[in-house]
């Protein structure tokens, strides 16, 4: 076990962070965890461009009830290695990396005797590449997705263009050129507040956005064409498989703006085991909205935790 660094101000997460680097692959990526309790642990995984000190208070929710947490900067973003010389620009050329980066987490849950059974809480590109995990078979009793990236939202005129430029860009060595109305912006530090997609809660916005300006290099911008591509791929393959076998809870936002809500419906109306929970009002980031929606969205989480030990 290698020591990492980790920003506790800046998480205002409970005491006790262990955070670590740990190899996935040709990637070192960065692992945090706090040990709360016996009841088991939550596996938590990010959206794109997200951190672990944004989990931070994600972290104290459910420690206090009782669950130890482990999270991730998966490749490409946060402190982990960032694969291009434009470190703004996140990518990967097939989502299958990230699941190399989720079994390095897995081993290091076991690797560090967190309390098992474990559990999974996935957001947004965290739940496309939780999905997978779970399709694949990793270790967990019961899953919880927030706003989960099941499908790309794009402009209708825009999706075929991504098609195409995505197909060409390999062989036209266009993979590591900034996707279609992106750029090396980070987009907290890029719109206001009044009218950003993400939260409607402005303290939680700030918290946000004070951890990039105050650690640049946990800043992330638009992804490359080759993520795109790649994602969007992982999108269609993944919709073509059936739910697995365990329960889970779908959190989604009446305000969704980020990510397809088609794709999240349709999946969840096909799970025998799991239920779709939409929050009126609530935007992208759920576990970001205000007190009240937070303390929703991590009671009912903890009780379909509690409920599958």
């Amino acid at each position: 076990m290698t020591p990492a660094p980790f920003h506790a101000a800046l998480a205002d997460g409970p005491p006790g962070a262990v955070a670590v680097w740990v190899q996935s692959g040709a990637a070192r990526i960065r692992l945090a965890w706090w040990k709360a309790g016996s009841k088991g642990t939550v596996l938590l995984l990010p959206g794109r461009t997200e951190c672990i000190e944004k989990y931070g208070r994600a972290a104290a929710d459910l420690t206090a009830r009782g669950y130890s947490v482990i999270t991730i900067d998966w490749r490409g973003q946060g402190l982990a290695d960032r694969s291009l010389p434009d470190r703004l620009m996140g990518h990967v050329g097939d989502f299958a990396e990230y699941q190399q980066d989720l079994d390095a987490l897995v081993a290091e849950a076991r690797r560090a005797d967190l309390p098992e059974p474990f559990h999974m809480i996935a957001h947004s590109m965290g739940g496309c590449i939780g999905l997978r995990g779970l399709m694949r078979g990793v270790p967990v009793r019961s899953a919880v997705f927030s706003a989960p990236m099941f499908g790309i939202s794009m402009a209708a005129w825009l999706r075929p263009v991504a098609v195409l430029v995505g197909a060409l860009s390999a062989p036209l060595g266009l993979g590591a050129r900034y996707a279609p109305t992106t750029g090396p912006q980070s987009y907290l530090q890029q719109v206001p507040f009044h009218g950003n997609v993400l939260t409607s809660d402005r303290e939680m916005w700030d918290y946000m956005l004070g951890q990039v300006r105050e650690v640049p290099e946990l800043a992330l911008g638009g992804p490359s064409i080759a993520w795109l591509h790649a994602a969007m791929q992982e999108c269609a393959a993944l919709s073509v498989q059936p739910a697995p076998d365990l329960p889970a809870i779908c959190a989604l936002g009446t305000a969704e703006k980020v990510v397809d809500v088609a794709p999240i419906h349709l999946r969840m109306a096909g799970w025998a085991k799991g239920q779709l929970d939409l929050y009126p009002g609530a935007e992208h980031e759920i576990m970001m909205e205000g007190p009240a929606v937070r303390a929703r969205f991590f009671d009912r989480a903890v009780a379909l935790f509690d409920a599958n030990r």
